[in-house]
């Protein structure tokens, strides 16, 4: 019999913060250093240089992408997207006539297209069936994202484009226009830099749903269902909020001075690992600076008095500009409504989801943690 008390046993910190809860080789954050990497290349030279079908081979595979495999990976994707194309199509239908919410949709979409394709629970698979999902549910990801905007606008959604990826794909979709070169580079940029990031809230979730052995799509399911939350991948429109309520550079310092006194968060600002800036931020910057304008420049203004104000109201606390809020700026430059920003986030996420995914279900160990119970002690019963 153990002798631990409860009290004992349990001292974790508030939101588990800075606890160990597993091994990973897909993803790490430093965040005391600014570093995020995935494998063994640095995240943000992989954005700034890689197409997103390597970046997506690296992490889902681990293999470093050669000019024979990523031949050879391009091909499972595109026979992916083929074989799920009717049964895409057909969930889409069906879930389209039910809510016009994309986000809803997707994970509507998701188990639909799970059941017509007979998608079994990762326990009863080999690792080879377990990719061989993986990559199904991620290839069909932008093209569902894409058809469900289109249909909630009335419109029908187009064919792919010929001899262009993923992300050419995926911009044509949503804006109803073929993208330039300048703007599918600025979003695949985007989409690989927050393709994972270690155990965030939405990756833990898919890892102890894959730790019970149900089925791929379920697993993504519930990452969604975390993402959408605005404390993690529901605020990059909200991080544009700001600059349209200032409008005007002149009224960027009153106009934060007010928010600070009357309590309210910055969206946009502050990370929960990072204690330096985010490098995806830096990246996404960078990015929005190369186009320019007077948005730019606003945003510019903003960023260097919220972030002079936040050191003066919170002594101590590194609170920089995050990736939502430049990345917000880059996703209106290449033409995204901002309704599609989450999606959008969720189309890229979906790939280190499944990374995490199949990582988690080869080990045979449930996540089950245990809890302090703190509620009234058990009532005893008058004789």
């Amino acid at each position: 019999m153990s002798t631990t008390t409860p009290s004992a046993a349990i001292d974790a910190p508030r939101g588990l913060a800075g606890v160990i809860v597993a091994e990973t080789a897909v993803s790490d954050v430093r965040g005391a250093e600014g570093l995020l990497q995935y494998r063994d290349r640095s995240a943000i030279e992989l954005a700034e240089a890689a197409d997103f079908e390597d970046a997506w081979q690296l992490l889902v595979t681990g293999e470093d992408p050669t000019d024979a495999s990523r031949g050879a990976f391009a091909r499972r994707i595109q026979a992916a997207r083929t074989r799920c194309a009717d049964d895409v199509a057909a969930a889409v239908d069906a879930v389209s006539a039910a809510t016009p919410e994309v986000m809803a949709g997707l994970a509507a979409v998701w188990s639909l297209l799970a059941a017509r394709r007979g998608i079994r629970p990762l326990y009863d698979l080999t690792a080879d069936e377990r990719l061989i999902d993986a990559i199904e549910l991620a290839a069909s990801t932008p093209v569902i994202v894409g058809a469900l905007w289109r249909r909630r606008n009335g419109q029908q959604p187009l064919p792919p484009l010929s001899g262009r990826g993923l992300v050419a794909d995926y911009l044509h979709q949503v804006t109803g226009t073929v993208a330039d070169a300048e703007s599918e580079a600025a979003l695949t940029a985007y989409l690989i830099s927050v393709m994972d990031h270690g155990f965030n809230a939405s990756t833990f979730t898919a890892r102890v749903i894959a730790s019970t052995g149900a089925d791929a799509a379920s697993c993504l399911v519930g990452a969604l269902g975390a993402l959408t939350g605005p404390l993690h991948g529901g605020a990059p429109s909200r991080a544009l909020d700001g600059l349209d309520a200032v409008g005007t550079a002149e009224r960027i310092e009153p106009w934060i001075r007010g928010e600070l006194a009357a309590g309210r968060r910055l969206m946009g600002f502050g990370h929960a690992v990072y204690r330096t800036s985010d490098p995806r931020a830096e990246l996404m910057k960078r990015i929005a600076k190369r186009r320019g304008g007077a948005r730019v420049e606003l945003a510019l203004r903003f960023e260097e008095t919220a972030e002079r104000l936040l050191a003066a109201a919170k002594p101590g606390r590194a609170l920089h500009t995050n990736v939502e809020f430049w990345a917000a700026l880059v996703m209106e430059q290449c033409g995204l409504p901002r309704s599609m920003f989450t999606p959008t986030f969720a189309f890229a996420r979906t790939i280190g989801w499944t990374a995490h995914i199949l990582e988690q279900s080869a080990d045979p160990k449930i996540i089950r943690p245990s809890a302090r119970y703190v509620g009234p002690p058990v009532r005893v019963r008058a004789a």
